[in-house]
């Protein structure tokens, strides 16, 4: 039942098939074997490759049945239609488009599994990718904000900066009339007189001025630490919605790329793997001298082929020589006198009635 099913596989023609020997069966359920495993591992690799762009198992698991069953069919006709010829060279040209065929067919069952099998790997590289991404999209909406928040902060550092003069100034008032009051400086007479109550009015103005500027500048202040606490939230805001854009930075084409950044020799002889197992039905089947069933098949064709062309020669033959009948037969009909007669006699009548036509017209147009 097996080895049925392994002959179905490989194309060969079942009839002829059964009559030929147990080794020439098991020639073709090899042949058949290997395209039913490449097949299955079509299916597999497929499955794998969707399951990384639907992220649905059953859906996945469908889709690359359907990728299977396709490659299952192409290797199957690719093996069927390779037939032994006497002449090796045309054996060679006649696999060489099937041969590059199931290049492609291997370089497209390898890429998914090569996936798989270094997936830890490309996690790695992915892993590098994404915090390369994340702090280039930090830096880059942080551009945006930036330059604001600079501004807002500056304008901070200033309305403090007036604080702190004002505060100078007072503290430079206060002095003076303190030393004024010591007799350390000024009119350098101890006691509170006129010219220290004259500084001591200066400070005390200064001083109310100095409270006046805190409270408007503290409300300033505060209002433009809003702002830069609504612009840091903004940031904030923009950078957690387009992480998750980073965080499923892990698609089929960024795994491939990845892939593309690790070693290449090892993803290199597991192409070869496949390659090997994709053509190796054809490499059998070039490689194999001319067997039982090639001869079968070779007498069954060839049968039609020559009824066929013995059909066709026939009916040539039919037309040439109805063809030189017919000519023989109106050549001796065209010396019979009374066949003359007769067309002389019918060209004479349609002369007249072309005679009477044109006369009729003419003597309209008058």
């Amino acid at each position: 039942m097996l080895k049925q099913f392994f002959i179905l596989c490989s194309g060969a023609d079942s009839d002829i098939l059964n009559e030929c020997s147990n080794g020439e069966q098991n020639k073709y359920a090899g042949i058949g074997a290997t395209v039913f495993f490449t097949a299955v591992m079509a299916t597999i690799a497929a499955s794998y490759a969707l399951y990384t762009v639907f992220d649905n198992l059953f859906t996945s698991i469908f889709f690359g049945l359907v990728w299977g069953l396709l490659i299952f069919n192409l290797d199957r006709y690719i093996v069927s239609t390779i037939k032994k010829r006497d002449n090796v060279i045309d054996e060679i040209i006649q696999a060489t488009p099937r041969i590059f065929l199931a290049i492609i067919i291997a370089v497209v069952i390898s890429k998914p599994l090569e996936l798989k099998i270094f997936e830890k790997e490309i996690n790695q590289v992915l892993l590098e990718q994404k915090n390369d991404l994340t702090l280039a999209n930090q830096n880059q909406i942080a551009e945006q904000y930036s330059p604001k928040i600079a501004n807002l902060e500056s304008q901070i550092a200033g309305l403090q900066s007036e604080v702190d003069l004002k505060e100078n100034e007072v503290n430079a008032l206060y002095n003076t009339y303190i030393t004024e009051a010591e007799g350390t400086s000024g009119t350098l007479k101890l006691g509170k007189g006129p010219v220290y109550k004259e500084k001591r009015e200066k400070h005390d103005a200064a001083l109310a001025e100095l409270q006046q500027l805190k409270t408007d500048n503290k409300t300033k202040i505060e209002a433009l630490e809003n702002e830069i606490l609504s612009l840091q939230g903004a940031y904030n805001a923009n950078v957690s919605e387009s992480q998750p854009i980073i965080d499923n930075f892990d698609g089929l084409m960024a795994r491939i790329t990845a892939l593309g950044a690790l070693p290449w020799l090892p993803s290199f002889f597991i192409f070869l793997l496949f390659l090997a197992i994709e053509t190796s039905p054809i490499i059998a089947k070039l490689l194999s001298p001319k067997g039982e069933f090639d001869f079968r098949l070779e007498d069954q064709e060839t049968v039609v082929k020559s009824w066929v062309t013995q059909q066709v020669a026939e009916r040539q033959l039919l037309v040439k020589t109805d063809n030189d009948i017919n000519n023989r037969v109106y050549t001796e009909i065209a010396d019979e006198e009374e066949i003359m007669n007769y067309k002389r006699k019918r060209a004479r009548e349609l002369m007249q009635h072309q005679a009477d036509a044109f006369l009729k017209k003419q003597k309209g147009v008058l």
